[in-house]
């Protein structure tokens, strides 16, 4: 069976979309948008809000045997009482930072995560309205075209892609740099993660801590083709940790001659 006619695929497409719909109406491009502060000091707005519900209530419907982690209603207190060895890892806005800001680089990303680790994955974009899903060994973009996705082979020059506090100098900048990698590009979101998986780009290092939710989906993408998503022990990333809570982590294409 591929991919794209798997079970569950087309009901976590459709669920990445209507939860893009609910945060569209939100957003003004190149306009900040009022957001609260959650109690680690980052923002949550209420298109993080709608966007959580539509996703909860899609897999209610989908996989409702299946404990759900998301990010705001971990926030709020609300983690479940037990994920077993299947959860679903939800981020209904990743990217918030950018969103306020009046920025396009949010993500949808929805991840199923069995035995520690991720094996379906699927991340939209609202703003212009791609979609990707991987698991499988198996990528494909779903929209606005279909197509499936491959990485490229391990360039010259290759690209970098890291967040938008990145910048030269920064820790990943030098990290880059000792390695070769000039070609850091900042952008938002684990749409980064389809970056690599789509051939745009080649690494991705994350010194700073993150969330599973950030990269469940994209973990799952990326390994569909071969990717390594790996702690900086180098250890492949895993799920269902206390807190939720990642390292570090590197991604990169299979065939990347990098060590950490």
């Amino acid at each position: 069976m591929s991919l794209i006619t798997h079970p569950l695929v087309a009901g976590l497409v459709s669920a990445a979309q209507a939860a893009g719909q609910a945060i569209l109406p939100y957003f003004r491009a190149g306009e900040e948008i009022a957001a609260d502060a959650k109690s680690d000091g980052s923002p949550v707005t209420d298109a993080d809000r709608a966007a959580e519900a539509v996703i909860i209530a899609a897999l209610a419907v989908l996989d409702p045997a299946t404990p759900v982690v998301a990010e705001e209603a971990m926030s709020a207190g609300g983690a479940p009482a037990r994920v077993g060895r299947r959860f679903w890892c939800v981020d209904p806005l990743d990217g918030t930072r950018q969103f306020v800001a009046g920025l396009p680089d949010f993500a949808v990303c929805i991840g199923l995560v069995e035995d520690e680790y991720p094996v379906l994955g699927v991340l939209h974009l609202p703003a212009d309205g791609r979609v990707v899903v991987g698991g499988a060994g198996e990528v494909w973009q779903m929209a606005p075209d279909l197509r499936r996705l491959t990485p490229r082979p391990w360039p010259v020059a290759p690209v970098a892609v890291g967040s938008r506090s990145a910048r030269p100098g920064s820790r990943t900048a030098r990290w880059l740099a000792e390695r070769g990698i000039a070609d850091l590009r900042g952008m938002g979101s684990a749409w980064k993660f389809a970056e690599l998986a789509s051939g745009a780009a080649d690494i991705y290092y994350r010194p700073g801590e993150t969330s599973e939710w950030d990269t469940a989906a994209g973990q799952a993408v990326l390994e569909a083709v071969g990717g390594r998503v790996v702690d900086l022990s180098g250890a492949r990333l895993r799920y269902g940790k206390e807190g939720f809570r990642n390292t570090g982590f590197l991604a990169c294409t299979g065939d990347a001659p990098i060590t950490l």
